[in-house]
């Protein structure tokens, strides 16, 4: 597989990420509707704030493999460094993600529009950090 290929394979599992995360908030918005405001909700919102700190260990793990593909381009290695980049990817994507999927359930519980769009920026702002450079072209 080649560079550009590897490259393509990660941008479509990040726009793929990117619409699994933002599609069961909105489905859940569509479901629940006016759910009312529940005893639940101020924990779950807690619980989405605090699901964005695991991204911190999965932050380092993805820039240290992002750092060994890029030393090993052009060498014998290179495929095991864009695999291993492909895993810690998808890993660091998922991470991402928890936030807005934490809102999506907090939905059922009356979470209320605008820790829903806390929760769910959070996680864009997140997913945004997981974009593979240009330089790995």
């Amino acid at each position: 597989m080649s560079r550009t290929d590897w490259r393509r394979r990660l941008g479509r599992s990040w726009w793929l990420l990117l619409g699994l995360m933002l599609g069961p908030l909105l489905l859940c918005d569509l479901l629940a509707g006016k759910a009312e405001h529940g005893a639940l909700a101020l924990p779950l919102f807690i619980a989405g704030l605090l699901a964005m700190f695991p991204s911190l260990l999965l932050f380092r793990q993805y820039k240290r493999a992002l750092v060994a593909t890029e030393r090993a381009l052009g060498s014998d290695a290179e495929l095991d460094a864009w695999q291993q980049l492909a895993s810690r990817h998808r890993k660091a994507l998922v991470g991402a993600a928890l936030p807005a999927w934490i809102a999506a359930l907090a939905v059922f519980a009356g979470l209320e529009a605008v820790p829903q769009l806390l929760l769910l920026s959070a996680s864009l702002v997140l997913l945004l950090l997981y974009r593979i450079p240009r330089q790995l072209a």
